[in-house]
């Protein structure tokens, strides 16, 4: 049955009437701007169908809105913080003026009654509708947006940054113990945007901000290697931690225990940056890390991440498959949030219902479910799992399995008809499934329920521009694990320049995971039922051809992409 045209509105009805729009043309309009979510005055203007200026006289003199001209205000006048940016933009609509328990809100459509609605519902205050140019408060809006941004973390992109002078930061030890004085202190903030700058423009995961008894130090860790990039004065601790926490949104005059709080960046209107900031109190004064968290990382691909093909078919393999368990382990800091996330984004269609647990939740996902944990509240991974299964989902990703409950719940979930990811904390792929038989999860369980685990590290790239040949004795190549096939290939092994090129750090740029993937065959699932040790485990899996994280790590090498040491480093810990 076909769905009645929209009746026209009374601006719609006025602008027909003005011979300012045909009854056809306004209910088309009507209906396109409904279907898009578009205000019907900004559908008009930005399509052509009639000028701002003519629309916004017409609903003036219709509906006796008085008309002011936007050019000419001053955005100094505009209240900040009253009314959060998602309204702003969701509504079309721009707090103005406030003069007592009144609030005058631009709007370029007075019909819009829900926007001053709702800002008086979030601020309290009665609001009055004053009528604009709808191209002019488009315009407003995001001139005024952007200077709230400036608020947190400034401009940027200038390079006001590059040349600072550090003997401005002296200050006198009368103001060393007013930790608030530092939230609006200029070159503390200025101090504060150059570091996370640098960290954004060098590729770096986290930031490290650090107070001794006689020294402060400021440390990137870049391509997973902490290096010191800064040494401001000591006596500045103080300040550069309030300013860090006023961003963070956190309780600047508790410094006894550890905060969790958050800043957020805009780049540009299509990408965000997010830092999760964490301070914990030392000896000398608050150590505050950021871990920087782009969301572009979960969208880059899998092709980008590493695997090997036949590694990639796996695990393509079992993301598509409509039931079971996917596990990823490895260390802190060895991207299985990564890998996760471009699982999920993979399988992240209108179809599926997806819902995520995570401590926290490190990469905002459009279209995902994401549940932050809270054990203060009794919102941990075992009950957020269990209200999952009550929510329909289709797939489900929790953090980390830590205990038996969690486990034993996930793999319910994958037995049920859904698709489970998640991560643990183990060396190698085949003693996560003994790791899950110490908690007490049966056998039998195991066997029918994981699908595949992948275990992982990150190595370094090797600069492309700047790496250099080194040669290898025969002898050396085949006790580091090389067969005697692969020598026949001719494999050239490569270094790093140590001294590094205008686009590399100390000869590498960039990470490359080093993957062993391993599917749970017939095979493997029989040594499970026979209660088999992570050795049996392990020795099927080689027999399989399923490589481990070490033969992973050398065909990386002898493919060029990262080097011998580089593979010890983080195969080994050598």
């Amino acid at each position: 049955m076909a769905s009645e045209p929209v009746p026209l509105s009374g601006l719609a009805r006025r602008l027909v009437e003005e011979s300012i729009l045909d009854a056809d043309s306004a209910l088309k309009a009507s209906e396109e701007s409904r279907k898009q979510g578009t205000p019907f005055v900004s559908y008009l203007v930005q399509n052509g169908l009639a000028e701002a200026r003519t629309i916004a006289t017409t609903a003036s003199e219709e509906f006796g809105v008085p008309l002011i001209d936007l050019s000419s205000f001053d955005l100094d006048q505009i209240p900040r913080d009253l009314v959060k940016e998602n309204l702003i933009r969701q509504h079309n609509a721009l707090p103005l003026v406030r003069r007592g328990v009144r609030l005058f809100v631009a709007v370029s459509d007075p019909t819009n009654l829900q926007a001053l609605d709702e800002i008086k519902f979030h601020t309290g205050v009665s609001t009055e509708a004053v009528l604009v140019e709808d191209d002019k408060l488009n315009t407003v809006i995001e001139q005024f947006l952007s200077s709230q941004e400036d608020d947190g973390l400034g401009d940027l992109d200038g390079d006001e940054f590059e040349n600072l002078d550090m003997d401005q930061f002296e200050e006198s030890k009368e103001d060393e113990d007013d930790a608030s004085s530092g939230a609006d202190d200029t070159p503390i903030v200025r101090f504060v945007h150059k570091m996370l700058l640098d960290a954004i423009k060098g590729g770096a995961s986290d930031i490290h901000f650090e107070p001794y008894e006689r020294s402060y130090r400021v440390r990137f860790r870049t391509d997973g290697v902490l290096h010191e990039v800064s040494s401001p004065p000591p006596n500045l601790g103080s300040r550069l931690a309030a300013r860090l926490k006023v961003m963070s949104e956190l309780d600047i005059s508790e410094r006894r225990v550890p905060q969790d709080g958050r800043i957020k960046m805009k780049l540009s209107k299509s990408r965000a940056i997010d830092f999760r900031v964490n301070t914990l109190p030392t000896l000398w004064g608050e150590k505050i890390v950021l871990r920087i968290l782009d969301p572009s990382t979960a969208k880059m691909g899998i092709e980008a991440l590493g695997f090997e093909d036949v590694q990639q078919q796996a695990l393509m393999e079992a993301i598509f498959r409509p039931q079971g368990m996917i596990l990823v382990t490895g260390p802190t800091g060895s991207g299985k949030t990564v890998t996760l996330y471009t699982g999920l984004n993979i399988l992240n269609t209108e179809e599926r219902n997806i819902a995520t647990a995570e401590d926290p939740v490190e990469i905002n996902l459009e279209g995902i479910n994401q549940v932050n944990v809270n054990h203060r509240v009794g919102l941990d991974f075992s009950n957020a799992l269990r209200s999952f299964l009550r929510q329909d989902p289709d797939v489900v990703m929790v953090g980390e399995i830590r205990d038996l409950e969690t486990a034993e719940i996930a793999i319910k979930a994958s037995q049920t008809g859904h698709m489970v990811l998640s991560t643990l904390h183990t060396n190698s792929a085949v003693e996560t499934l003994t790791r899950l038989r110490n908690m007490g999860v049966p056998a039998f369980n195991l066997a029918t329920s994981v699908n595949l685990i992948i275990a992982q590290r990150l190595a370094r790239r090797l600069c492309p521009n700047c790496k250099t040949t080194i040669d290898v004795p025969k002898d050396t190549q085949l006790a580091e694990g090389f067969t005697e096939a692969d020598l026949k290939t001719g494999f050239q092994v490569y270094e790093p320049n140590l001294k590094g090129c205008d686009k590399c750090t100390g000869g590498y740029k960039g990470r490359v995971g080093i993957y062993e993937v391993v599917k749970i065959t017939p095979e493997m699932s029989r040594i499970i039922m026979e209660d088999g040790n992570s050795i049996q485990l392990a020795e099927q899996a080689r027999e399989l051809g399923f490589n481990d994280l070490r033969r992973s790590g050398l065909m990386k090498v002898m493919q060029g992409v990262t080097g011998l040491a580089e593979v010890n480093r983080v195969t080994t810990g050598h």
